[in-house]
């Protein structure tokens, strides 16, 4: 599927030094606009030879911290500071970043479970088929920023997920600690499918990511945890000289082993959780409660966690459904 050209095309040239800035072009025929193209922003700052670093934020539009984060980092990064090339993608779904939605408004997509993309498909295929095939086969390590969005909230974690090649355990877990997030988190093998993570190890590209807060809001706290990390990845990878050493505190790294982890809504109702984020629970402990405003004199329903562990997130709306997840999980990683 890669081996078919994208349609997707953009006035960057990856190979000239200096700082560019413009837009990856998606053909976009509707009504308003019959030979019109979606601007999905692009930044490309290189200096000389040397490794590769890909930022993308806004995979998914209600995550702001890292759209805040790169659009700052575009402005203040000078080509002067770098060995090799930084390519930035603020708002990697641009129909979803800018409906400030999780998923696109135009074809319902999640871009991080498509991966690799359809050069023929819907505006969400074909993005994840250019920056897989165009971008991530051009990059050496990549940083893919997240925050819990609209629906969840994230104790500051860097995040990626196990992978059975050691070698590659080894740097992602480097790049981690260097990000210096408060957390580091690996989610368990089989998470999800399609994402950006698994379109970078096809490519073997060391990749991590982040999960920043939430509740789509933007921090003092993340962002400031956000922008620091970005420098501290991209001192890491070698594409920032300076060796000027950024504060960093203590991190805790944590996995979810498996989905005893999460811990889900099983009724339709209103969710008082007893946990926040951070606290120490324990299998058997009570989560919280589900509460039925709708049907007077319904007793409330209990919800119990299934395992020991940190409350890494936590839902925000009240309001839930049968399988919606409250609560997830980790345990410290000693593998």
């Amino acid at each position: 599927m890669l081996k078919r050209p994208s349609k997707l095309y953009t006035t960057i040239d990856f190979e000239k030094n200096g700082k560019q800035t413009g837009y990856i072009r998606l053909p976009h025929s509707v009504h308003r606009s019959a030979y019109g193209w979606l601007p999905i922003p692009i930044a490309c700052i290189k200096n000389g030879s040397g490794v590769t670093a890909l930022l993308i934020s806004g995979t998914h539009g209600d995550e702001y911290e890292g759209q805040v984060a790169l659009s700052k980092l575009i402005n203040q990064l000078k080509p002067v500071e770098i060995q090799g090339r930084v390519i930035i993608v603020p708002m990697a779904n641009f129909p979803a970043a800018k409906a400030g939605l999780r998923t696109s408004p135009i074809d319902e997509q999640n871009l991080n479970r498509i991966y690799p993309g359809d050069p023929d498909g819907s505006p969400s295929f074909m993005i994840a088929h250019y920056i897989e095939s165009e971008l991530f086969s051009i990059a050496d390590y990549s940083l893919d920023l997240h925050s819990g969005g609209s629906s969840l909230h994230y104790v500051p974690s860097a995040v990626s997920a196990v992978v059975e090649d050691k070698e590659q355990m080894k740097k992602m877990k480097e790049l981690m600690k260097a990000f210096a997030a408060p957390y580091s988190f690996f989610f368990p093998s089989g998470h999800a499918d399609g994402t950006t993570n698994q379109a970078a190890s096809r490519n073997n590209v060391v990749s991590i990511g982040t999960e920043l807060g939430g509740s789509g809001t933007v921090s003092p706290e993340c962002l400031q945890i956000c922008e620091r990390g970005i420098k501290r990845f991209l001192q890491a990878c070698g594409v920032i000289q300076d060796k000027t050493q950024i504060p960093a505190g203590k991190n805790r790294m944590l996995h979810a082993p498996d989905f005893s982890y999460y811990c889900y809504a099983m009724e339709e109702g209103v969710f008082e959780p007893v946990k926040g984020l951070g606290d120490e629970v324990m299998k058997g402990e009570v989560a919280g409660y589900t509460h039925f405003p709708e049907t007077p004199g319904k007793p409330s329903e209990p919800l119990y966690f299934e395992a020991d562990g940190v409350v890494v997130c936590k839902r925000i709306p009240a309001r839930v459904i049968r399988g919606d997840c409250v609560f997830q999980l980790g345990c410290d990683f000693r593998i």
